[in-house]
C-alpha cells in the first residue's frame, strides 16, 4: 500500500465495482452506487484501510446530461482523458466472445482525490478490435454482448489484477456486476469451499434490473464462466433451467452477504429466502463521506449552536444554488422562499413526479402568496430507459414558464452538492421498500437540507417526524395495488408539505432551524461513511467462513398421488 496501514484493518481486500464516484473530475460512475463506493474508497483512505479499488475506465462516461435546441433533456458521450491517472506495467489477455482481447491498467494514486488506491482496465487502444475496444466506452452499455463483456472484465480482469498485485484475502464484490470473478476462483481452487472462503458480497437492490437474469449458454459462449464447464456452473450455483440469475448465484459463492440498510435486510432475507445453500445476508447501512459532502463552515455554526450564522450561510448556499438555475434555466429563484429539491438518480419507482399527480393541488400549493415555494427538480436516467426519459422530460414541459419550478441537467458530483448546500427541504418519493438505502438524503441533511420522505430505505434508521425530518404513513404493501399506494403516498407527502413543512418554515423559524440543526448533528456520526468502512471489516472482512451457517432450503413435501 502507498501509505502505513493501520494494523485494525490489516486484512487485504480487493473491492470490485462497475463505478466509481470519488470525484467530479473522475467520470466513471452512474449515480447511488457509484456516490456509495466513492464515498468506501475515500473513507478506507481516511481510516488507512487495506483495500483498493478494481473497476473500469469507461472512454466516454456514462453520459454527458445536456439540453437539445428545444430545451429538452440529451444525451451526449463525449471522449474523456485523464492525465492524472497511471498507467501501469499489468497487461494481459482475456478470451471475450471467442476473441483474445488484450487489457491494460491504470492507477488512481490516493494522493490525487485522498481515496483508496484504484485500478482501472481499459480496452480501448489499437491492439484491439473495433468490438473489444467499445468494451470500455459506456457505463452499463445496452448491447448485451457489451454489457457481459464489461462483466467479464470486472470479474476476470479484476482478478487478473488482483493476482499481479500479489493477492488479497478478501474479494469483495460490490453487486453482482463481478460474477466472473467467482468462476475464476473457482477454476483455480476446483472447490466452493475455497471459492467461498475469499468472497463476499453487497447486495444493493431489490429492484429486476439490479438483479440481473442472462441466458447461461450466452454467457457461456462469451466466456463469463473462465473455462468452467456448463453442467458444473449450473451445479455450484443451483441453476435448474437455462437462466443464470446473478444475485442466487453470487449469494450461493460468497461466505458472507450484506444489504445496505436495516429494512433491506429484510427485504433480501425474504427475497432470497428461496434460494438453497446461500450465504446469510447481515445489513450494514450505507453511508456517506461527511468530509468530501458536508459544507465545513455551516458545521461549525452547527456545533457552535450559532443559529444567525447557520441562517446566514444557508441563505448564500442557496443563492450560489440560484446561479446555476438562473443560468440553466432563466428563473431568479429567492432566499428567502422554501426551497424543496427533488434530485437522485431518475427512474421509474423513485417517482419524481410523484407530487404532480393532481397538478392543480400542487399549483395551488407552490403558487400561495403567503407561503411561497420554489422546487427543482434534477437527476439521470438511464439514457435507454425511454419511460423515464420522458418522465424528466414531462417535468420540463411541466415547468416551462413558471417562475418558481425549474428541471436542472447535469445531475454530477458537483451539482448534487449544490442542490443539497442550497436547498431547504431534501425530497424523497420512492414506493417503498424498492429504495434498498438512499443516501442521497444523508449528504442532503449534513447540509441543513430537511428530508421529508416515504419510510423507505435508510430513513427508518434516521428520522424522527417533527424533530429532525418529516416521514409519511406506510401504505399496506400487502393488500393494495400500486395506483392505489401511489395515491396513498401522494396524499400523505401532500398532506405533509402542506400541513406541516411549509408552515414550520414560515410561521416557526426558530423550530425550522432546530429541526435543521438536529437533521444535521444525527446524521453523523452514523451515517458518516467511516462508520460504514469499519462495520464492513468488522462483520464483512474479518468474518470466517462457516459452512454450517449456510441457508439450506427444505424441498417442499410431496402431495400423495403426485408423481
Amino acid at each position: 500500500m502507498p501509505f502505513e496501514v493501520n494494523p485494525a484493518y490489516s486484512k487485504k481486500v480487493a473491492y470490485f465495482s462497475m463505478e466509481f464516484a470519488v470525484a467530479q473530475a473522475l467520470k466513471i460512475y452512474s449515480g447511488g452506487l457509484g456516490f456509495l463506493a466513492g464515498s468506501h474508497m475515500r473513507s478506507a483512505y481516511e481510516l488507512k484501510q487495506n483495500l483498493f479499488g478494481i473497476g473500469m475506465l469507461w472512454r466516454y462516461g456514462y453520459y454527458d446530461q445536456i439540453r437539445d435546441e428545444e430545451g429538452m433533456m440529451a444525451v451526449q458521450f463525449q471522449k474523456k482523458l485523464y492525465t492524472y491517472l497511471q498507467q501501469t506495467d499489468i497487461e494481459f489477455t482475456l478470451q471475450i466472445d471467442n476473441e483474445t482481447v488484450k487489457v491494460k491498467v491504470y492507477y488512481l494514486s490516493p494522493d490525487i482525490f485522498h481515496s483508496a488506491p484504484l485500478f482501472l482496465m481499459t480496452t480501448d487502444f489499437p491492439e484491439n478490435s473495433e468490438k473489444a475496444r467499445a468494451y470500455c466506452h459506456r457505463l452499463y452499455d445496452n448491447y448485451p454482448q457489451h454489457r457481459v463483456a464489461q462483466q467479464i472484465l470486472l470479474g476476470i480482469g479484476g482478478g487478473k489484477i488482483v493476482e499481479a498485485l500479489g493477492g488479497v484475502d478478501t474479494y469483495h464484490l460490490n453487486e453482482g456486476h463481478g460474477l466472473p470473478l467467482a468462476f475464476h476462483l473457482f477454476e483455480q481452487y476446483k472447490s466452493t469451499d475455497e471459492v467461498r472462503k475469499r468472497l463476499v458480497f453487497t447486495t444493493h437492490t431489490p429492484e429486476k434490473a439490479g438483479n440481473e437474469e442472462q441466458d447461461i449458454d450466452f454467457l457461456h459462449n462469451m466466456g463469463f464462466f473462465n473455462g468452467v464447464p456448463l453442467e458444473i456452473v449450473k451445479e455450484i450455483t443451483h441453476t435448474e433451467n437455462n437462466t443464470l440469475s446473478f444475485t442466487p448465484a453470487t449469494l450461493n459463492l460468497s461466505r458472507l452477504s450484506n444489504a445496505v440498510s436495516k429494512l433491506h435486510g429484510d427485504v433480501s432475507n425474504e427475497m432470497w429466502a428461496h434460494i438453497n445453500d446461500r450465504c446469510p445476508i447481515i445489513s450494514i447501512t450505507n453511508a456517506q463521506n461527511k468530509h468530501f459532502w458536508a459544507d465545513h463552515e455551516l458545521e461549525q455554526a452547527n456545533q457552535q449552536d450559532d443559529d444567525h450564522d447557520l441562517v446566514t450561510l444557508k441563505k448564500e448556499m442557496k443563492a450560489e444554488l440560484f446561479e446555476i438555475v438562473a443560468n440553466q434555466t432563466g428563473k431568479i429563484f429567492r432566499p428567502d422562499v422554501l426551497t424543496i429539491v427533488w434530485a437522485r438518480r431518475f427512474a421509474s419507482y423513485k417517482r419524481a413526479d410523484l407530487v404532480l399527480r393532481d397538478k392543480e393541488r400542487f399549483l395551488k400549493m407552490v403558487n400561495n402568496t403567503k407561503y411561497p415555494v420554489q422546487i427543482i427538480w434534477a437527476g439521470k436516467p438511464y439514457p435507454m430507459d425511454y419511460g423515464s426519459v420522458n418522465t424528466f422530460n414531462e417535468i420540463i414541459t411541466f415547468n416551462r414558464g413558471r417562475a418558481n419550478c425549474a428541471t436542472l441537467v447535469g445531475y454530477e458530483i458537483m451539482l448534487s452538492r449544490q442542490l443539497k448546500r442550497g436547498s431547504d427541504v431534501w425530497l424523497n418519493t420512492p414506493r417503498r421498500p424498492h429504495e434498498a438505502s438512499g443516501t442521497s438524503g444523508m449528504t442532503a441533511a449534513m447540509n441543513g437540507s430537511v428530508n421529508v420522505s416515504i419510510n423507505d430505505g435508510w430513513i427508518p434508521e434516521f428520522a424522527r417526524h417533527g424533530e429532525n425530518a418529516f416521514v409519511t404513513p406506510t401504505a399496506d404493501h400487502t393488500t393494495m395495488d400500486i395506483e392505489s399506494i401511489d395515491n396513498f403516498d401522494h396524499e400523505n407527502i401532500m398532506s405533509v408539505l402542506e400541513n406541516e413543512v411549509i408552515p414550520a418554515y414560515y410561521d416557526n423559524p426558530s423550530k425550522w432551524v432546530e429541526i435543521m440543526k438536529n437533521s444535521m448533528r444525527d446524521v453523523v456520526p452514523y451515517f458518516d461513511s467511516n462508520r460504514m468502512a469499519d462495520e464492513y471489516y468488522q462483520k464483512l472482512y474479518n468474518s470466517e467462513y462457516d459452512a454450517s451457517k449456510r441457508i439450506m432450503v427444505q424441498p417442499a413435501a410431496k402431495e400423495v398421488g403426485a408423481s
